[in-house]
């Protein structure tokens, strides 16, 4: 699923289950990484109530993994895959 910035809308229509209603892509689960105004990053999940933060990368990673553990309890729930969709805004002079 390609998931340039332009995308994003689409690929959440195409996740779309008959319900309304958003779902993993075969067992993936996808984030919508940002740069927080305040500095570090932000991190939301497509489709699922999941929102995190972090100072660096690394620690959004883990604190991804924790989110995620503990929004799907039942490891047979949970996806087997992450996907981070960076988004970057970027401004340059004419």
């Amino acid at each position: 699923m390609d998931l340039q910035p332009n995308n994003v809308h689409d690929a959440i229509k195409k996740s779309r289950s008959k319900k309304g209603s958003l779902k993993t892509h075969d067992g993936e689960l996808i984030f919508v990484v940002e740069v927080a105004p305040e500095g570090g990053f932000t991190a939301r999940a497509l489709g699922q109530s999941i929102f995190t933060e972090a100072d660096d990368i690394a620690t959004l990673h883990k604190n991804i993994r924790d989110s995620v553990h503990c929004h799907f309890e039942d490891p047979a729930l949970r996806p087997k895959i992450i996907r981070l969709h960076f988004i970057r805004e970027e401004l340059i002079a004419v």
